[in-house]
């Protein structure tokens, strides 16, 4: 019995469907999870239109003439909801044809190998929880006014100004979407630095860059209260000691994500918790009752909250219940990205972590900016950092800011993973001009 139909779920009950067992899925919403619903494609496909204006305007002057090119929000968005509207009826019409029982509600447990689903009492030999997760609560007055960003997503018209609060990945990337369609946005985060998963070096120049095309990034800014007025909503926040209030028509919940358990009753089932999600040993099994499983952004498995990882741990769960606990999760090369305009991606360890490890390593960086790749496209914000061991050669981590840094990573990521050295790297022919081909380049 699998408790979620996103990433992990599909794949954990797919898996064990596949080699003959009996399985339920239950989902209190629409079938499909996060991703594909309300999450990393959808987004994608406004963050493809966003690049479009600004590739567009970057290039006036330069033999494009960009006219009155801009987003229109209704079109933009019902051209979105051609991916996500059929998803729920595939997803469910794909588990009955591999004769899957799915049940829709609210599922909790009602004993150790026992679930509640309605009217429907479920009992299963194995109960796997991939219920993913939701916005943390902030703890600050006016809470409710705050829209998700499930709802933004679904918003019909973008409004004129709009405060996101938090320094994350959806804060980053909605505001890049929404200055190029128009809008003056805000972004406040009460840390020093956004986006803390990333390299301080090339998140600086990131917000730099964000402030250079009209975004306003609020450091060190903690908000204290949201309260409504007739004409819109004022933002009440400290900066450095001091009080600040910012007008908005709309204010965003962007400050990050818990598990999304508490509604299950974990206690009845003997599930033990903790704050980053269900409490799971190596194999990604209940420390407390090893009939359940749990995998994706409500195990805490010490993973980042990514889809490709879900997935991950959804294959190492279904591995472990068809054969036994024999499979263990690596997640030592697991790329990342945030799809801003243009994107910053990373895999491996940053500074910090290497220096803490005690290696000896040797750094290239710089910025791309004046390379070819970049002036053709007229692209003023592109570095990059790359992270290699001493002695052996061994690539350590990577870190790249500019167009198709999302695809770039996934280079390194394989050389990581793989045990590639930067020489192997260096002494790979290219395919010529590309981004891919300046990997030699930045080697150090």
């Amino acid at each position: 019995m699998v408790i979620g139909t996103g990433t992990a779920g599909a794949t954990v009950a797919s898996a064990c469907r596949r080699q003959g067992w009996e399985v339920a899925i239950i989902d209190s919403r629409p079938f499909g999870g996060t991703c594909v619903l309300r999450g990393c494609d959808p987004k994608k496909v406004l963050v493809g239109a966003a690049e479009a204006i600004d590739w567009a305007r970057r290039m006036k002057g330069k033999g494009i003439f960009p006219g009155n090119t801009s987003i229109v929000w209704p079109e933009l968005i019902r051209f979105k909801r051609t991916f996500t509207e059929p998803v729920p009826k595939a997803r469910e019409e794909g588990f009955a044809q591999s004769g899957i029982a799915a049940f829709h509600g609210p599922a909790h447990f009602a004993g150790p190998r026992t679930i509640q689903v309605g009217d429907d009492r479920l009992e299963a030999k194995h109960i796997v929880i991939t219920t993913g997760a939701r916005p943390a609560k902030l703890g600050v007055g006016g809470e409710e006014h705050l829209i998700t960003s499930d709802e933004f997503l679904e918003l019909e018209e973008l409004p004129r100004r709009i405060v996101f609060i938090g320094g994350g990945y959806i804060s980053f990337e909605f505001a890049h979407v929404a200055a190029r369609a128009g809008s003056q946005v805000t972004i406040l985060h009460r840390g020093a630095h956004g986006l803390e998963r990333f390299d301080a070096d090339l998140v600086d120049r990131l917000v730099k860059w964000s402030r250079e095309i009209g975004i306003a990034v609020e450091l060190e800014t903690a908000v204290k209260t949201i309260v409504k007025t007739p004409s819109g909503l004022i933002v009440k926040a400290s900066h450095r000691g001091g009080d600040k209030e910012y007008s908005a028509d709309l204010a965003v919940h962007g400050a990050g994500r818990v598990p999304e358990l508490d509604d299950l009753d974990l206690t009845k089932g003997d599930v033990e918790r903790e704050r980053r999600g269900v409490n799971v040993n190596e194999y990604l099994q209940s420390a407390s009752n090893p009939a359940v499983y749990a995998a994706g952004d409500c195990a805490a498995s010490g993973n980042p909250p990514l889809t490709p990882v879900a997935g991950y741990e959804g294959q190492v769960v279904a591995a472990n219940l068809l054969q036994g606990n024999h499979e263990k999760a690596n997640y030592g090369s697991v790329p990342s990205v945030v799809f801003t305009i243009p994107p910053l991606a990373a895999v491996g360890f940053d500074e910090r972590e290497v220096r803490n490890q005690g290696l000896r390593f040797r750094v290239g960086s710089g910025d791309m900016s004046s390379w070819y790749a970049s002036r053709r496209i007229a692209e003023t914000c592109a570095g990059y950092k790359i992270l290699v061991e001493e002695e052996s050669g061994r690539l350590l981590g990577a870190h790249i800011l500019g167009t198709h840094a999302e695809e770039h990573i996934n280079l390194f990521a394989l050389a990581i993973r793989k045990g590639l050295t930067a020489s192997d790297l260096q002494e790979t022919i290219y395919a010529y001009p590309t981004h891919i081909s300046n990997t030699q380049y930045m080697i150090p």
